[in-house]
């Protein structure tokens, strides 16, 4: 154990791992953070932290079965000249889910006339929003798992990554969803990087593998100008309010 802690490439190889699944929270972090906005105001902190624990329990199962995880990107049939694994019908089929639940959120906002035309407790139950994280923490766990072990190959490493990740996620999950609700343009945002990840998981279903460094740099752009946009908007407002004193 002591030789373990003592290894210098241990402890780069667990914060560069720790940053990248911090990094790869995010889409899940968003995706929660939509999700549980449809509750009661008195059900969203549980929902976050029962939606992060199962999020960290699956990741820390699927680390301990790793080898039946690798086996799941073997070829399982041939459609059309397209080899499909296990692994590219889930994330096809979790990035399906992505477009059609960000396509709808986007859609009623636009059309539906804003979030105050029905109650949170119509909107969504606890037990329903609940199992629709848990499925796409199936798809977002899957990903990060086989990342983890790509980058990694001591299971103590990977495991102690996914639980500082989790962590840090637990504890940014309340701010970020409210500032994703405080500000109806950053939640439009958000649903349009929902759609953004649903394609790439479609794309990486396809066996079309879109660097996640395109990705996150387009996501941090965007929310790079979302950030100067608030800032001007925050200045408009200051100075609105000295002149009419």
């Amino acid at each position: 154990m002591m030789v373990w802690l003592s290894d210098p490439q241990v402890w780069v190889s667990l914060l560069t791992l720790t940053a990248m699944e911090i990094v790869l929270g995010i889409d899940n972090l968003v995706f929660l953070s939509i999700l549980v906005a449809r509750l009661a105001p008195e059900h969203q902190p549980i929902a976050r932290q029962i939606g992060l624990s199962l999020a960290l329990g699956l990741r820390l199962a699927l680390l301990a079965a790793i080898a039946w995880i690798m086996r799941l990107t073997a070829p399982v049939f041939v459609l059309a000249g397209w080899s499909f694994s296990w692994r590219d019908l889930i994330l096809i089929v979790g990035g399906l889910y992505l477009v059609y639940k960000g396509t709808g959120e986007i859609h009623e906002r636009i059309e539906g006339g804003g979030e105050h035309d029905r109650p949170h407790a119509a909107g969504a139950s606890l037990i329903g929003t609940i199992a629709q994280i848990a499925l796409l923490d199936i798809v977002f766990s899957l990903d990060s798992v086989i990342m983890a072990f790509g980058m990694a190959n001591q299971l103590p490493v990977m495991m102690a990554a996914v639980i500082i990740a989790v962590g840090v996620m637990m504890l940014a999950s309340a701010p970020v969803s409210a500032f994703v609700n405080r500000h109806p343009t950053v939640k439009m945002l958000a649903l349009s990087f929902l759609l953004l990840i649903g394609m790439t998981l479609i794309a990486d279903g396809f066996g079309a593998h879109v660097p996640r460094g395109y990705i996150y740099a387009a996501i941090g752009f965007s929310l790079l100008v979302e950030l100067l946009n608030q800032l001007a908007g925050s200045r408009r407002r200051r100075l609105r309010g000295s002149t009419g004193d």
